[in-house]
């Protein structure tokens, strides 16, 4: 019973993990890293990709619920 509940547990903690970084927008930084890697290519600094990200949003604003 003890090994259910701490799985329950560790799968509620990841659920609310994964909203927290898809909420934020860490996922995305995540993914960018990622497409670098497999492209061979340096990636801007953290900050830049924020700036990027926020150009994008207010030159190509799409419905969104906040």
């Amino acid at each position: 019973m003890r090994s259910e509940m701490r799985s329950a547990v560790t799968k509620v903690g990841r659920g609310i993990r994964w909203y927290v970084r898809e909420a934020t927008g860490e996922s995305k930084w995540h993914e960018y890293l990622d497409d670098c890697r497999r492209q061979g290519v340096v990636p801007m600094s953290r900050r830049e990709f924020e700036r990027h990200r926020a150009d994008h949003q207010e030159h190509n604003p799409q419905t969104r619920c906040c």
